[in-house]
């Protein structure tokens, strides 16, 4: 009889016997196959509705921490790195969590005073100086967004970081959900000051290096402080390993990535706080946010995910072992109309519900899988925007 070898075998003796450019072809044109194999689902009906997307750049799946689908579309390779869009923010949120575990943060109710003294300065910034870290992370800082219309203005501006606190007070810190890109810059600042380097060098050391993989092109502000929130890139594999940290307890899969096997990147008590809902968001019906992670129901299974804009995606369905990342073409365009309702479609009638029929519970996620409805959430709020869904923004 043939002797069996697991992907991941494969792959380790291909990185033993040839140059690594080699190997990674190695891997893209073995890897689907030999997995596919080992599942028991057919991925193919999701690459055909793929294959049908204009926009879609990449599709990749993990099951049980296998690799079971890895397409590329419109000329995308899989050593190109992808622009995340706003799937960077919640890569912000996983570097807060190492630094609160690391002491670098004294906790998620610390005060932004304490960071931005000279910003923050007089009686008339009583209020932003008591916003917390926590409500950066949740969006619920109660500062006017710098995203959509005010989103030109900010990036334009000679100080982000400045002109991001100085926005008016819409709403009472850590009450309404208010999407802006610069709560996770301020994130990115402080995590600068703490760390004693630049956000990227922190990413570098604290996550990346611990994955395998180094980052990649990271754009800054007028200051120097790396984008919080936007225009981090990683390849579409990466952005599944990231994912895979989320789906087994903060520890790496290293038949993903060239981590070592089991690796703690992130504490399971900062995995299990980031993926409880926090706030409905008016991002949609149906939808909610935790420490930057989206909350939906796909086939009524928990889909944890991060968004970036034009439909990249990090889905984390914990509940089925299964980690699916989406890359897509961010530009303007008439076929990016619908395009987010079809990828939610794929996701969920091409891979969740024929896994969900077919699979038997997970071994792998953690015991500590939280519930779809924290305490911190009023019960009503929650039952009266959970009664509806939406697929689209």
């Amino acid at each position: 009889m043939a002797q069996r070898f697991s992907a991941y075998t494969i792959v380790q003796r291909c990185r033993e016997m040839l140059l690594p450019s080699a190997c990674a072809l190695v891997m893209y044109f073995s890897s689907t196959a030999i997995h596919a194999a080992e599942s028991a689902v057919d991925f193919e009906p999701a690459h055909q509705a793929a294959s049908a997307l204009p926009r879609l750049h990449s599709l990749l799946i993990s099951h049980r921490g296998e690799l079971v689908l890895e397409r590329y579309y419109q000329g995308a390779r899989a050593d190109r790195p992808a622009n995340m869009k706003s799937a960077s923010k919640t890569v912000i949120s996983a570097l807060v969590g190492i630094a609160l575990d690391r002491g670098l943060l004294k906790g998620l109710d610390q005060p932004i005073g304490e960071f931005f003294p000279q910003e923050l300065a007089g009686d008339e910034n009583s209020v932003r100086r008591a916003i917390t870290i926590e409500d950066l992370l949740t969006m619920r800082a109660g500062l006017e967004s710098t995203s959509n219309r005010n989103y030109g203005n900010w990036v334009l501006s000679s100080n982000w970081v400045a002109h991001a606190l100085s926005r008016p007070l819409v709403a009472d810190p850590g009450t309404d959900m208010i999407y802006s890109t610069g709560s996770t810059h301020l994130l990115s600042a402080i995590l600068a000051k703490v760390s004693g380097t630049s956000t990227k060098q922190f990413a570098e050391q604290a996550l990346a290096r611990p994955m395998g993989f180094g980052m990649a092109y990271w754009p800054t502000d007028p200051q120097g402080i790396h984008f919080g929130g936007n225009d981090m890139e990683m390849t579409p594999r990466q952005m599944l390993a990231f994912g895979e940290l989320y789906n087994n307890a903060g520890r790496a899969n290293g038949r993903l990535s060239g981590a070592a096997e089991g690796r703690q990147v992130i504490s399971e008590q900062w995995v299990n706080e980031s993926l409880q809902i926090r706030t409905p968001s008016p991002r949609g019906e149906g939808r909610f946010y935790g420490y930057g992670w989206w909350y939906r129901e796909l086939a009524d299974h928990d889909a944890y995910f991060a968004w970036g804009y034009g439909g990249q995606f990090i889905f984390v369905i914990r509940e089925l072992d299964l980690v699916v990342a989406v890359t897509s073409d961010s530009l303007p365009g008439d076929s990016r109309r619908g395009h987010l309702d079809r990828v939610y479609d794929l996701v969920e009638q091409h891979i969740v519900t024929p896994l969900a029929a077919s699979a038997p519970l997970p071994s792998r996620v953690s015991s500590a899988t939280p519930s779809a409805t924290p305490s911190a959430l009023p019960s009503a709020a929650f039952s009266d925007v959970a009664a509806r869904t939406h697929h689209g923004i």
